[in-house]
């Protein structure tokens, strides 16, 4: 007949160990995924608001935004999320003559046209012998157009400058 050992439980004492080093791994992994899931969500927002800034910009510039003499607010939507846009009225950061001498300029353009109207047509020579470039009737203006994004729900913000340089004929205003 055996006799029976003795066991001292080393065994449930370094399952168990190993049991609490397993659950503390997973419960960090859980948490990390959590985080990373989190950063994505907000880079997407961020994103979006991005996107609805940028095509609100966009939206204005592509009309007579010379013209507009009121902030605007209008809900952009981008995916799930929508989006409150606020342009403020553009304004017009200098303003300087476009001479005749300008390589942009075209007398030959319909769009250029305006510009050359009503100018004489006398040439005024400098010392050297070379024509004096004249003032057109056009301008050379810097306009700056903003766009203040906000995302009421996951309190994303964010606010786009853009500058416009634009040809006006007289007498455009600059403020």
């Amino acid at each position: 007949m055996k006799q029976n050992q003795q066991q001292s439980g080393a065994t449930l004492v370094v399952s168990l160990i190993m049991l609490v080093v397993l659950t503390l791994l997973v419960v960090t992994a859980i948490r990390s995924g959590n985080t990373n899931l989190r950063i994505v969500g907000n880079m997407q927002v961020q994103t979006e608001a991005d996107a609805a800034g940028l095509q609100e910009i966009e939206r204005v510039i592509s009309t007579d935004f010379t013209t507009i003499t009121a902030p605007q607010t209008n809900t952009v939507t981008m995916g799930a999320a929508s989006y409150e846009v606020t342009i403020p009225t553009p304004a017009c950061e200098n303003t300087g003559p476009i001479y005749s001498s300008d390589p942009s300029l075209n007398p030959t353009d319909a769009k250029d046209q305006l510009c050359f109207q009503d100018m004489d047509n006398d040439i005024v020579l400098d010392s050297n012998g070379k024509p004096i470039p004249k003032a057109t009737k056009c301008n050379a203006q810097q306009w700056k157009v903003q766009a203040s994004v906000a995302n009421t729900s996951s309190g994303a913000s964010i606010t786009h400058v853009q500058g416009i340089g634009k040809r006006t004929y007289l007498p455009t205003p600059c403020n």
